[in-house]
């Protein structure tokens, strides 16, 4: 055989393998119980914890991740969206669980439990309501500015699980 008939054959098996594709496909934004909701409203959530700043970052990571993932914006006020949120941080722990041979603290676990549901507009009774309870190791420090810095990052972390296991269980629940 010749090389240009090696390589028609090869271009053909390049041209069928791309035009039957793989089978996969992206979800669209309006799949599941979010039906074609636009924009969503997330309250500061009342925080029953002793953290005065996980309610902020939890705000921040539902509307990033709800937007990012399901494409909803956030809304203007409650009254205008379509979907409104309400939550509550049950608990915010942070406990050693690894430490050293001298027996300092090397890493620590911080936990967050939080209650949540969603309404549409215009119905009274949540579609989804439930806790979500997400938690993050991170390393401890002899310096305080550090181990507050990893602290912080691991309630971002925490908040992020928090909104994926939100998504994921609106979209699974039948």
């Amino acid at each position: 055989m010749s090389v240009s008939l090696w390589c028609r054959i090869l271009i053909c098996a390049v041209l069928i393998s791309v035009t039957a594709g793989c089978g996969y496909h992206l979800t669209k934004a309006t799949t599941g119980k979010l039906g074609d909701a636009r924009e969503i409203w997330v309250p500061f959530f009342s925080n029953e914890s002793v953290s005065p700043t996980a309610q902020t970052v939890l705000r921040r990571a539902f509307y990033d991740e709800l937007h990012a993932l399901r494409g909803l914006n956030p809304a203007a006020a409650e009254g205008t969206a379509d979907l409104a949120m309400k939550a509550r941080i049950l608990s915010y722990s942070g406990k050693a669980v690894a430490y050293s041979a001298i027996d300092q603290a090397k890493v620590f676990n911080l936990t967050l439990n939080v209650e949540l549901e969603i309404i549409r507009k215009g119905e009274s009774l949540p579609f989804w309501k439930g806790q979500i309870q997400a938690e993050k190791q991170y390393p401890a420090n002899s310096n305080l500015a550090l181990q507050h810095n990893a602290e912080d990052q691991a309630l971002d972390a925490v908040a992020r699980i928090i909104a994926h296991k939100f998504i994921s269980a609106l979209e699974e629940s039948y």
